[in-house]
């Protein structure tokens, strides 16, 4: 075996190992990536013969998490890994995007790369390791692609910038970022933020590269020592016929850029670009058509990319008519559906979200069980993109991946001025669904889940709003002749340089999403980037705030509410009831919901957290003070309004608090002498009663009635009856002891005690 090793020191002196040639060494490439007790395996394979009719880069990225890397078993009725989850989903995005645009444009080979989370380390976060892996494998191989790349997370904790942190440290951070890049660029970031600025997260992104660059020379050591750096293995090109691109250039370009700066819509542009296409082919011969039609929408393609291109920066004219820094019309409305808990529409231009806010119990939440985390998410946002949006006539299957990211983005952007428990308690799901698209979906997902949580009387902290930025650049100086595109329409994402989403406060960054598709792109270019974005999303969030200024005072009136309370920790147990009995009657009893668990509560103790959720206030509160007895501790001296729960001969048995029960004897009930207790009381009767004391042994509890009135003037305890007459035996004898036998005068228990009955002494 050809086990090659290299290891990178990170700036805080822990250690990334990569090694090849032990593992997998009949894929095209692979490599193992370990920090601590942490591994990958990363794996590339490479099909051989390109798929009929393909035109792009089929490159498919995998990553799954192995439980036995933290010695789990996986959940389930089969306890085995199945379909990846949304999390795993959203790594594999991270290391996609990146990877994607490394590679030759006539590159059309099916590439697979595939990721395994093999060991985890409680604390270390595996997804910062996951494109290192990912690039690592792809370097070993003989692939042509354009790397080596790496990704890091930075974060910024007690002001300070940290490459890597553990699950811990980065509960801490204001700013948790994911970038990618090149030993020359930057290639994607993606994060959230809690109202960071431009300036501070251009910085962020500044230390992330400079920490790369070590992770790209490390690996073209290892593509070294391999020979991979100039071994590629040759691949079947596009086949090229110069005449035939001229004549589709010369032919086509006028026409595309007279129709690209009509300002049509979407679809009317569409068509007339699709039918410039069909006049060119129309020149052609059926032979020629047949033999050569992929060829000529190749080139078609790249035409009509450079018209629109060129339109934009030499007029700075873009497709709909706009200026590069305007945002197209916006309209919105809130309370449109009359059931939800709360609903906007949001609309810009061609693009438009159906935005809607359930609130739900803490059993509402989602609860997520990956190999690292396991833990319940108080906020989830959900994002669909249903065929219709864009006119399309097919089914609609199940969430894509597009959908799963799209839809994280908006939940990261709403994330930080939800409200949380315990000062908000509910289950919190916004749902986007995109009834019409033109570019920036995302970000209409995020205008109307803020109007939508607005009117569903969240008290978010600040409205949020976000903006897809684009760029076009100059080929031959991409630095020096430019046009940053604001609010960008899809045909512009697709034939431009840069996609750029950024969301926040009137305040500050809350989320970004960047993807760059073009090299040698400068930090200033970003930077104004980045002031354009804030100056669109406070136009977009000031249209929005026409519609709704702030949240409503309350929720609707159909919205279950909810009330949380904490109790000791040791009234848990009294509160579920053996068997749950307790807290399932109080459930079907009053027809609410309740959840109860114990949290730490600082200083080596706990306490339980009580959630009351209903739609009727007076159940609401009747479940309360029920939960509040059962956690209530009798007090001596106090006054109760109890329940008779049975009755004696010699008194009855009140229940002043739940479950806890003391005794009115007979003589407590009244001043006046009550011969028997069913002439005043009755099981079910409700009665007002003083705890007159507690058993220090027993914790049996004396209660009385008759404390609570006034006694009256001249009162005489009555003495006990007597116990009927002695049974006649004769007279006593002398020192004969009452109730005992007849054995005689008692002997003193000292020589000096006198016998009983002697006369004392007189003094």
């Amino acid at each position: 075996m050809n086990i090659i090793k290299k290891t990178i020191e990170l700036p805080d002196g822990r250690v990334i190992e990569i090694e090849t040639g032990k593992l997998a060494k009949q894929a095209a490439g692979s490599a193992v990536v370990k920090m601590g007790g942490t591994m990958l395996l990363a794996t590339v394979t490479c099909a051989t013969e390109v798929k009929e009719g393909t035109d792009f880069m089929p490159l498919t990225v995998d990553y799954r998490e192995k439980y036995y890397s933290a010695g789990r078993f996986p959940g389930g009725f089969l306890k085995r890994e199945s379909r990846p989850s949304d999390y795993e989903v959203l790594i594999a995005r991270l290391v996609d995007r990146p990877i994607r645009p490394l590679w030759p444009s006539d590159f059309h080979l099916e590439v697979f790369v595939n990721i395994m989370l093999i060991s985890a380390e409680k604390d270390i976060q595996p997804d910062a390791l996951a494109g290192l892996a990912a690039s690592a494998a792809l370097a070993s191989s003989d692939l042509p692609f354009g790397g080596p790349v790496s990704e890091v997370r930075v974060a910024r904790i007690d002001g300070q910038f940290v490459i890597n942190p553990g699950f811990e440290a980065g509960k801490k951070a204001d700013l948790d970022l994911m970038v990618a890049a090149t030993e020359e660029n930057i290639m994607m970031v993606e994060g959230e933020m809690n109202e960071v600025s431009e300036h501070d997260m251009l910085e962020a992104i500044k230390f992330a590269h400079e920490e790369i660059k070590k992770h790209c020379r490390v690996q073209k050591e290892l593509m070294h020592e391999l020979g991979t750096d100039v071994n590629k293995r040759d691949y079947p090109h596009d086949e090229e016929d110069e005449a035939l691109k001229t004549a589709v250039h010369e032919f086509c370009y006028s026409k595309c850029y007279e129709l690209a700066g009509s300002a049509k819509p979407k679809h009317e542009r569409e068509d007339g670009f699709a039918a410039i296409k069909e006049e060119f082919l129309a020149t052609l011969t059926e032979e020629e058509q047949e033999a050569k039609g992929a060829m000529v929408a190749r080139y078609y393609h790249d035409v009509e990319k450079e018209a629109m291109r060129n339109l934009i920066l030499d007029e700075g004219k873009r497709l709909d008519g706009r200026k590069t820094n305007e945002v197209r019309p916006i309209w919105c409305e809130v309370d449109y559906l009359p059931c939800a808990h709360g609903s906007a529409i949001f609309t810009r231009g061609e693009t438009q979200s159906l935005a809607t806010v359930t609130l739900g119990t803490k059993l509402d939440m989602k609860e997520m069980d990956e190999v690292l985390i396991q833990d319940d998410q108080q906020f989830v946002l959900h994002y669909n993109f249903p065929p219709f949006a864009t006119g399309e006539a097919k089914p609609q299957r199940s969430v894509g991946r597009r959908e799963i990211g799209h839809g994280n983005l908006a939940m990261r952007a709403l994330k930080p001025v939800i409200p949380t428990a315990p000062e908000f308690p509910y289950a919190v799901r916004v749902v986007s669904d995109i009834l019409e698209s033109n570019g920036s979906s995302s970000m209409a997902s995020v205008c109307g889940g803020c109007l939508a949580l607005m009117d569903a009387g969240v008290k978010i902290k600040k409205p949020v709003a976000g903006v897809a930025m684009g760029l076009i650049t100059d080929e031959v100086n991409p630095n020096d002749r430019y046009a940053i595109l604001t609010d960008i329409l899809g045909d512009e994402d697709h034939l431009g340089d840069m996609d750029f989403k950024v969301t926040g406060t009137k305040d500050g960054i809350t989320a970004t999403q960047m993807d760059i598709k073009v090299d040698g792109l400068s930090y200033e270019v970003l930077e104004k980037a980045l002031e354009q974005a804030r100056q669109g999303r406070l136009h977009i969030m000031g249209e929005m705030l026409k519609t709704l200024p702030e949240p409503r005072e309350d929720f609707k009136p159909f919205v279950p509410r909810m009330v949380q309370i904490e109790v000791a920790s040791e009234f848990i147990g009294a509160i579920i009831g053996k068997g749950g009995e307790t807290i399932q009657g109080m459930q079907k009893e009053f027809g609410t919901t309740i959840t109860i668990e114990e949290v730490d509560a600082g200083n080596g103790t706990t306490k339980g957290v009580v959630d009351i959720f209903g739609t009727s206030k007076e159940a609401m509160d009747a479940t309360l003070e029920r939960i509040k007895g059962i956690c209530a501790v009798p007090e001596a001296g106090q006054v109760y309004h109890g329940k008779v729960v049975s009755i004696l001969e010699f008194g009855a048995f009140i229940e002043i608090l739940p479950g806890k029960e003391g005794l009115l004897h007979v003589s407590e009930i009244a001043w006046t002498k009550t011969d028997k207790v069913e002439d005043v009381l009755k099981v079910g009767d409700e009665v007002d009663v003083k705890l007159l004391e507690i058993d220090a042994k027993t914790g049996k509890m004396r209660l009385s009635m008759r404390a609570l009135t006034e006694k009256p003037e001249g009162y005489v305890e009555p003495r006990r009856e007597a116990r009927g007459p002695r049974r006649d035996r004769g007279p006593r004898r002398e020192g004969e002891r009452k109730g005992g036998n007849n054995n005689g005068p008692r002997k003193p228990r000292f020589e000096s005690e006198e016998p009983k009955g002697s006369e004392p002494d007189v003094f």
